[in-house]
């Protein structure tokens, strides 16, 4: 990604090639739906979503060439990926909300604070596990398909429209990934009620 980012940042130019026009769709969409749904204040955030959700949907992408394994497919990377957007999460409250982002934790009454505070953690953390977890699931429910289909039917025709449906799979949990971590990053941002 690195090296593509680096080859394509080389080649821009005033008047856009085929390229930087595909680039600037990708780029611009997704700018464009995370503004839709955080407002502009969310802009600040943009680089890291668009990294976590390129960097997913490469990392499953991968696994649909014969003899690569998908990275997302393992769970180290995807709980790095969580924990990276659960640290993310509590920066954002604290730089909007500053020593008043502990409002999150302790309710909507102080007399419920010791109630509220464990039950909010334990919702927060629970977020890591759900985000690792899913991603995880499904990537390797699909490479374990794919991998039984090809020893089945071998490189026939039969595991096309497994890979059409693996592209899916593929497509769609990097939007689950990127739209929960937008919405926890909604979350951080907005007051405590």
């Amino acid at each position: 990604m690195v090296i593509a980012a680096i080859f394509l940042a080389r080649s821009i130019k005033l008047i856009p090639g085929k390229r930087q026009n595909v680039l600037e769709i990708i780029v611009g969409g997704l700018e464009d739906f995370m503004v839709e749904i955080t407002g502009p204040e969310g802009r600040f955030f943009f680089p890291f979503i668009a990294t976590v959700f390129l960097y997913i949907l490469i990392c499953n992408l991968v696994g649909l060439i014969p003899g690569f394994y998908s990275p997302t497919a393992n769970l180290n990377t995807t709980l790095a990926l969580a924990i990276c957007t659960f640290i993310y999460t509590h920066i954002i409250g604290i730089k909007f909300h500053g020593a008043r982002y502990i409002k999150h934790f302790i309710g909507p009454v102080w007399w419920l604070a010791p109630l509220m505070f464990p039950i909010e953690v334990i919702g927060h953390l629970a977020r890591i596990m759900s985000l690792s977890i899913r991603l995880f699931g499904n990537i390797f429910g699909k490479e374990t398909v794919l991998g039984i289909i090809f020893m089945l039917a071998g490189m026939y025709l039969a595991p096309l429209p497994i890979l059409f449906l693996g592209i899916l799979v593929s497509v769609i949990q990097a939007l689950v990934f990127m739209l929960l971590s937008i919405i926890y990053f909604v979350g951080a941002m907005e007051e405590a009620h």
